[in-house]
This record gives structure tokens, sequence and C-alpha cells, in this order.
């Protein structure tokens, strides 16, 4: 299927690529489709763009969270497992959200450390995971990289 989109254009987009994300991202809700785009040069990138297929306007910079310094151990209710499909944990990644932020008269690209995403990779299929607060099995480094 052929998708326009605000970053690349017109792309074909394979069906059996897509991304599923039942119930939208935060503040994104309409947009359930979505897929990945990352440099062709790099066969193991750490960063992807997370291109809304039912918002073209719509493109999330998202991140390994290894490859910021940190990594989460999340535990899933019944009902996101089932959303997910069951996965087997190595069918399962967590990526992050990176957003802009600006403070004081400069900006920072810091990741949504409460809402990291939760994608079946196998089954194409993921959430987002509101946590209440950060736990202290998150491991924590270099988390923001000035513009």
């Amino acid at each position: 299927m052929k998708v326009e989109t605000y970053l690349y254009g017109a792309v074909e987009v394979d069906p059996e690529k897509v991304i599923t994300f039942p119930n939208g991202l935060v503040g994104f809700e309409q947009s359930k489709r979505f897929m990945l785009v990352h440099d062709e040069g790099n066969a193991q990138p750490n960063s992807y763009t997370l291109q809304s297929l039912d918002d073209s306007a719509l493109a999330l910079l998202i991140v390994d969270p290894a490859a910021l310094g940190f990594t989460y151990e999340l535990e899933l209710n019944d009902v996101e497992m089932a959303l997910l499909q069951s996965p087997a944990a190595d069918e399962v990644t967590v990526m992050q959200v990176l957003f802009k932020k600006e403070e004081g008269g400069k900006a920072a690209i810091m990741p949504s450390l409460r809402a990291p995403l939760v994608i079946n990779t196998k089954a194409r299929v993921g959430l987002q995971k509101i946590m209440e607060t950060v736990s202290q099995n998150i491991l924590l480094s270099n988390l923001a990289s000035t513009v």
C-alpha cells in the first residue's frame, strides 16, 4: 500500500510490516497503525522514526533505551499481555519515545521515561506502558543531550 508521509513523501508500505497500537499513543489515540523507518545503511539501528499511517504529519523518533544507557524491567498485567497477544520474552522489544524539551533558553532531547513502547515484534502489535513512577529497576546514565 502507498502512504503519504510528512518526512518521507509517498512511500510503499508492506502491510506485513505494519505495527498496530490498538490503544494508540498518549496524545495520539486516533493513530493506531505505524511503520518503522531507519537509515538503510545500518543493519542494527538504535533509533527509528515511528511514522503514523493514519496521520501523515505524525512521526516520532524512538530509540532503544540501551543506546541511552538504561534498561527496563517491566511487569505487564493480564490485559497488557492479552493486547500484545501473549508474546514470549524474546518476541518483545522496548523502545523510548524522544521529545524536545526547552528550559532556560536551552533545548535538549529527552526520553519519555514513564511511557515506554512495548512491541511484540512477531505479531507486530504494541502498547505504550504508562508508569506512575519510575522504578529503581531502571538503570540511568547520560539521559539528555544538547540540541
